[in-house]
């Protein structure tokens, strides 16, 4: 039974996987042809099976551009960025989109030790810093082997510094990659999809209104209260707006 099972799933994923083929060639013959709400309309029905990718987070996101649908158009593009994060088209596109939006936040720039560990730990995701740190412990067991068993009393005095960097490294890789766990972690983006939002001082609508926010603006989500996001944006301030206001990126 469990064998005919697996052989139901297979041909069910292959016929799933040939159908969202077709989805996306007709989408992009759509686009191709300036029917973006059509195109739009068939790269839903491949996320409707669960499937998703760069390529079709960007062509989605290209569509909605074209129709001036800010939130949506840089939604996807966001999403497509987390999947593609050194994509220049993605970037150079977003950055076109972004010139539609109301909102001009600033940035606050981290400084010295914590901008270069900030950056220094961004260079790599989690998994390759994980799998750096074990490639150095394994360094250490080889170099402390070859330090053990060695004569030469130069031999020994080599293997023992390297075994001791390759120790080292190890625990700074892994705390780079206990680093990045956390801001992974803490990473809980949103584009907010209305038109405009009022931000409250507390979560409640009697609560006293802070600003607003407009349509394709991004947003962090630090709390949820019942129907309410705390969010804090890139300049630093912080407030509460409706759930219904927004969208979370890491929904996928």
């Amino acid at each position: 039974m469990k064998f005919i099972f697996y052989i139901l799933s297979f041909f069910i994923c292959f016929a799933v996987l040939g159908q969202n083929q077709t989805f996306f060639e007709k989408g992009n013959a759509f686009y191709n042809e300036g029917k973006y709400a059509e195109a739009i309309d068939s790269y839903n029905a491949i996320l409707d099976t669960g499937q998703h990718s760069a390529d079709l987070y960007f062509n989605l996101a290209n569509a909605h551009y074209k129709l001036n649908n800010i939130a949506p158009s840089i939604y996807y593009y966001e999403k497509a960025l987390k999947l593609s994060p050194n994509d220049d088209d993605i970037i150079n596109n977003m950055a076109f989109a972004k010139n539609m939006t109301i909102d001009d936040i600033d940035v606050v720039p981290d400084a010295g030790f914590s901008k270069l560990i900030k950056n220094t730990t961004n260079k790599m995701t989690f998994d390759a810093w994980a799998k750096t740190s074990v490639v150095f412990v394994f360094c250490f067991v080889i170099l402390f082997l070859v330090y053990y068993f060695a004569y030469s009393t130069l031999n020994k005095r080599l293997a023992f510094i390297g075994s001791v960097t390759s120790i080292l490294m190890a625990i700074i890789t892994l705390a780079f990659a206990f680093h990045k766990s956390s801001i992974e972690a803490n990473d809980n983006p949103a584009i907010v999809f209305v038109q405009e939002s009022k931000v409250r001082s507390n979560p409640n609508s009697k609560s006293e209104e802070s600003f607003r926010l407009h349509e394709g603006t991004k947003v962090q989500v630090i709390e949820t209260y019942n129907d309410w996001k705390e969010i804090k944006l890139s300049d630093g301030k912080t407030g509460w707006l409706a759930s219904e206001d927004i969208k979370l990126l890491n929904d996928f």
